[in-house]
Parts: C-alpha cells; structure tokens; sequence
C-alpha cells in the first residue's frame, strides 16, 4: 500500500507542476487579503476588544493559511470528477492497486500543494509587514494546515464518488463551505466582545472555529494554550471521520 500510495502521490504531483494554474488562482484570494485587507486590520486590532493576542499580522496570516487548506481540500473532488468523466476512475478499477491507497495518494498531494501555498503566504508576510512569529510555532501552524488538506480533501473525494455530478458538486461545497468559514472567525473573530450571544454560541459548535484558534495559537508560538489543545484534537477527530468515510467509499466504488 506504501508503494501504491507514493505511486499516485508522484502521479497527481506531476500533473498540478504541469499544470500550475490552478495553485496560483488558489494563492491569490490569500494574497489580496493580506494587501487589501490586512492594512485596515492593523488599527482595529490594536484598538478593539475580543482578538485574539498578538498583531494584526499575527491574527490574520494564520487565517489566511486556513482559509487556503480549507478550499484547496475541499475543492479537491472537482479534479476526481473529471478523471471519473474520462474514464480514469475506471482504469484504476482495473489495476491491482490498493483502493485505499488511491485516496492516500491524493490526499497527500493535495497537503503538500496546501502547504505550498502556506509557505508562500509565510514569506509575503515576512518579507512585506511587519510579521513577527517563531519558527516552531510556524511549522506547527503548517503542520495544522496539512492536517486540515488532508481531511478536508478526504472529504470532499467521497462525496464526489457519491455525487457523481461536476455541476451539482462545486454548488453544494459552496453551500456548505460559506457559513462554515464566516463563522470560524477567519476575517473577523466571532469573540463574546464582538458577537450577539446567538452568534457566538453558533460558532463554538462550529468545529472549524477550534482549527483557527489553534493556529492562531501555534503561529503566536503559545503552546500552553487550550484553544490549541481543543482544536487539534478536534482536527484529529475529524481527519479520522473523513479518511474512514474517504477509504470505505473508495473500495465501495472501485469494487
């Protein structure tokens, strides 16, 4: 299976170098954030109450790196629907390759152009405002976002091979994708001091809420903190949920 996975890894690999398009439409949504709207960050940070701690750089760039995971995993389907249209799906069917190891494969892919795109947010960052964060607390922050691909990736594979629909996909991922991230808190934090009470109790169910507070947490380098504690451990629930959902609906498919 360790071979199959790093088979289609290199595989979907290759083809986004080939193809670098779509990497760089998915870095620039990020980016225009951080230079239209990181700036007016800056005085309200500093200025009003229920931020978290730390800069308006330090608030918004682990955000920025979220947001980044999220729609690159969660997008990730639309790819496996077009390979399903032209019959690639159906050529994998046919290989004595692990089922599982297909949806490995591509899932690491997708974390690794996440990861990319992450990294590049880092440096623009570094190079252009004024950023202060660690190293350690970087690469966790990284790591988290890895993480956050791989499940959102998972996924968004499964519900493809159930969905079977390139028009009906992307519209529901919309539909879903939108509340979720207004209310993690990803431009503006849904904080007790900013939000009405029923706003803010609808975003602590929201798990994708615990996610960025502990990015936050980890890109500020403070590791002690229990918002980064609850949202790992809620990241790591849900990327077991999303990779089981991801391999029982591959082998159900490539049966």
């Amino acid at each position: 299976m360790l071979r199959d996975t790093q088979l289609i890894f290199v595989r979907d690999m290759k083809l986004a170098l080939r193809s670098p398009t779509w990497l760089l439409i998915g870095i620039m949504q990020p980016l225009l954030y951080l230079f239209l709207f990181g700036p007016l960050m800056v005085s309200v940070v500093d200025h009003t109450p229920g931020f978290p701690p730390g800069g308006a750089w330090e608030v918004l760039t682990p955000a920025l790196i979220v947001q980044t995971a999220l729609f690159s995993g969660a997008f990730a389907g639309v790819g496996l629907l077009t390979e399903y249209r032209v019959g690639v799906v159906d050529r994998f069917r046919g290989t004595p390759a692990s089922r599982a190891a297909l949806l490995f494969g591509k899932v690491l892919a997708q974390a690794a152009q996440a990861t990319a795109q992450s990294v590049l947010i880092v440096l623009v960052t570094l190079l252009v405002f004024d950023l202060d964060a660690s190293l350690s607390g970087l690469l966790l922050s990284l790591a988290i976002a890895a993480v956050l691909a791989i499940t959102l990736s998972s996924g968004s594979y499964a519900l493809a091979m159930v969905l079977k629909s390139e028009a009906a996909f992307p519209a529901l991922m919309n539909a879903v994708l939108l509340p979720l991230l207004l209310l993690s808190g990803v431009l503006l934090p849904v904080s007790e001091q900013l939000a009405p009470g029923w706003l803010y109790n609808l975003a602590r169910i929201n798990p994708l809420t615990h996610v960025v507070d502990a990015e936050r947490a980890a890109f500020r380098g403070d590791m002690s903190t229990t918002e980064l504690l609850t949202g790992s451990l809620v990241l790591l629930v849900m990327a077991v949920l999303a990779l089981l959902w991801g391999t029982r609906t591959f082998r159900k498919e490539n049966a």
